[in-house]
């Protein structure tokens, strides 16, 4: 090769590796005009996460509010004195008003270790009245793989209404109830690589977040696998030292996208949609009142409202960038009930004229 070809070649690579730094820096400049979210805040590092924690107990102390014929409470009882040198027959059964089973529930912070205080929830199994005053006798939490991770204990609050009574008296908390008692075996700042999953899964907001991750590391360390997926390798300059890593990527900012969709409350006529919601031309009779949609050989859209002899309201014309957030506002001036709404934006969606997915809650 002559080294005038050599020359050329070499320029070409320059300029090629130029207009893909450019190019993500465009990206990332587009999405800093826009306040995006922050990465920690619409993805997850696969791993780190809650862990549930059930546990079964017995709730003692109670002013007479108790369970009354749970053989399940009589038969606990019966085994804790057993236990703490009591001279009780074999299975005997002690009943009393003054104690009720519970099931005891927690959740166990990814990361967790050894004395770590957590909040627990105590739940009545039996027909206990209320679990005002009670206190929870020391309940080992288990987590899936049985293995126990922490121990309950202590005096169960309620939480009163602004007249002085329990909305659920037999749901209670204990705050910093439960101490940790086995780590959570994790080894994140070893970590060579890991996988963010996105909660709201959306392939453009996948690709912008892969772009802005590598503009900010400065090299490609960041894949998108699908639409929820995206894996980062570690940069050898930070091999040892990921939480510096991941303090450093979870707070940049990503400007979401997400599909056009519309979600209605039949009960309370609510609607909720996007900004890019959009209605192709369509044209529908409902009832009294007739609704057009119309396409014209300009670039301008016409929509046309025609209310019957139950709405006051002049006829309704909205231009080319209306939307159904437009449309939903001439419904309500029209005065169209909530089950009639949603029979209207369900002929609208069968027709295809809808340009978004349609959800009623």
């Amino acid at each position: 090769m002559s080294t005038r070809s050599a020359s050329v070649v070499k320029n070409t690579l320059i300029f090629a590796s130029s207009l893909m730094i450019a190019c993500v820096l465009l990206e990332s400049a587009r999405a800093s005009t826009t306040v995006g979210a922050r990465l920690k805040d619409i993805a997850a590092v696969k791993g780190v996460r809650e862990n549930i924690l059930i546990g079964y107990g017995i709730v003692v102390g109670l002013k007479g509010t108790g369970d009354s014929s749970t053989d399940v409470t009589a038969k606990s009882l019966g085994r804790l004195f057993g236990k703490l040198g009591l001279d009780v027959e074999k299975n005997a059964a002690v009943k009393s008003k003054n104690a009720a089973a519970v099931i005891v529930t927690a959740k166990l912070p990814a990361f967790a270790r050894s004395g770590t205080q957590i909040d627990v929830t105590v739940s009545s199994i039996g027909d206990a009245a209320s679990l005002e005053g009670g206190t929870l006798l020391v309940t080992p939490l288990r987590a899936g793989d049985q293995q126990v991770y922490a121990v309950a204990q202590g005096q169960v609050t309620l939480g009163a209404l602004t007249d002085g009574k329990a909305a659920f008296p037999t749901v209670g908390r204990i705050v910093s109830g439960a101490s940790v008692e086995k780590d959570v075996d994790t080894n994140f700042s070893g970590k060579k690589s890991f996988r963010l999953s996105l909660n709201n899964p959306d392939f453009t907001t996948a690709a912008r977040a892969v772009a802005l991750v590598n503009s900010e590391l400065g090299g490609k360390f960041a894949t998108a696998r699908d639409s929820a997926t995206v894996d980062i390798v570690v940069p050898f300059n930070y091999d040892g030292n990921t939480v510096d890593l991941m303090a450093r990527i979870e707070n940049i900012r990503v400007v979401t996208d997400a599909k056009a969709k519309v979600v209605l409350n039949e009960r309370t006529g609510t609607v909720v949609m996007g900004d890019r919601v959009s209605i192709a031309p369509v044209a529908i009779s409902h009832g009294d009142l007739s609704i057009q949609v119309k396409g014209q050989a300009k670039p301008e859209r016409l929509m046309e409202f025609k209310p019957g002899p139950r709405a006051d309201a002049d006829r309704g014309l909205l231009n080319a960038n209306a939307t159904v957030a437009d449309l939903v506002k001439l419904l309500n001036a029209l005065g169209v009930a909530p089950k009639d709404m949603t029979a209207i934006f369900q002929t609208i969606k069968a027709t295809g004229a809808l340009q978004a997915e349609l959800e009623f809650i």
